[in-house]
C-alpha cells in the first residue's frame, strides 16, 4: 500500500492517522510542497487518480483510491481491528455525520482564514473566527462526559483533531470557553499514531519558519 500526501496536508493526515492506529504497512510519499508555488508541479499519480488534482491518493495493488473520508472506508474494511466507527448503527452513523461536519462545516470558516493572518481585524476574519467559536461550543455539548466525541474513538475524532490543528494554526483556536474540548484534544495529542503524524507536520512548521500551536509544541 501506498499513501501520496503532503507535508501539510489536514486530509492526508487524516488517512496517515487512521493507517497507523490499524497497523496497516504502507509506504508514505510525500509530493513536493514550496510556499511560494504550493503543490506545483502537481505530483503524476495525484493527476491520474484524483481529478481534483489534490492529496491524499492511496494506491493499494490495482486500487486507486481518492478522498480522505473513501480512504477511511476502505481501511476499515481492510482491518477492522481496531475499529474506528462504533459498532451500533446509530453511534457509527453520529460519528460518520461528525466527521462530515469537520470537512464541510467547521472548516470552510478557516479556509476563510487563510490568507487573513496578518489582518486579523478583517470583518471577513472575525466572522470566521466567530463561526469557529461557535462550532467549538457545539462540540462541547456533543462531548459532554464521553472521551471522544462519538463514544469510542473514532475517525471522527481524528478528523476534528486535524481541522482544529489548522483552526489553531489560522487564528481560530479552542479556547478556555470549552474546557471538555481543551482534555479531548490533550487526550488526542497523546496517542501515539497522532503524535508521529502531528509531531512531522510541526516539525516541517518549524523548518519554514512557520507558528508552531502551543499543544503541539511538547512532542518530540
Amino acid at each position: 500500500m501506498k499513501i501520496i500526501s503532503g507535508p501539510l496536508s489536514m486530509f492526508g493526515a487524516k488517512v496517515e492517522i487512521a493507517a497507523r492506529e490499524k497497523g496497516i504497512d504502507f509506504e508514505l510519499a510525500m509530493v513536493p510542497f514550496s510556499q511560494q508555488r504550493g503543490y506545483e508541479p502537481r505530483d503524476p499519480d495525484v493527476l491520474r487518480i484524483n481529478p481534483k488534482r489534490q492529496v491524499p491518493v492511496l494506491m493499494d495493488g490495482d486500487l486507486e483510491l481518492f478522498d480522505s473520508t473513501q480512504i477511511f472506508e476502505y481501511l476499515e474494511d481492510l482491518g477492522p481491528d481496531p475499529a474506528l466507527w462504533p459498532a451500533h448503527p446509530r453511534e457509527r452513523a453520529r460519528a460518520r455525520q461528525l466527521e462530515h461536519c469537520s470537512d464541510e462545516v467547521y472548516f470552510p470558516h478557516i479556509i476563510r482564514l487563510m490568507g487573513l493572518e496578518g489582518t486579523p481585524d478583517d470583518p471577513a476574519a472575525q466572522a470566521a473566527r466567530q463561526e469557529a467559536a461557535q462550532y467549538y461550543r457545539r462540540m462541547e455539548c456533543v462531548l459532554a462526559d464521553r472521551e471522544f466525541l462519538a463514544g469510542t474513538y473514532s475517525y471522527a475524532d481524528i478528523a476534528f483533531y486535524m481541522a482544529q490543528l489548522f483552526g489553531a494554526r489560522k487564528g481560530a483556536p479552542m479556547t478556555k470557553e470549552t474546557p471538555g474540548l481543551l482534555a479531548w484534544r490533550d487526550r488526542m495529542t497523546e496517542r501515539a499514531a497522532v503524535r508521529k503524524v502531528a509531531g512531522a507536520m510541526a516539525r516541517y512548521l518549524a523548518s519554514i519558519g512557520e507558528a508552531i500551536p502551543d499543544f503541539l509544541r511538547a512532542i518530540d
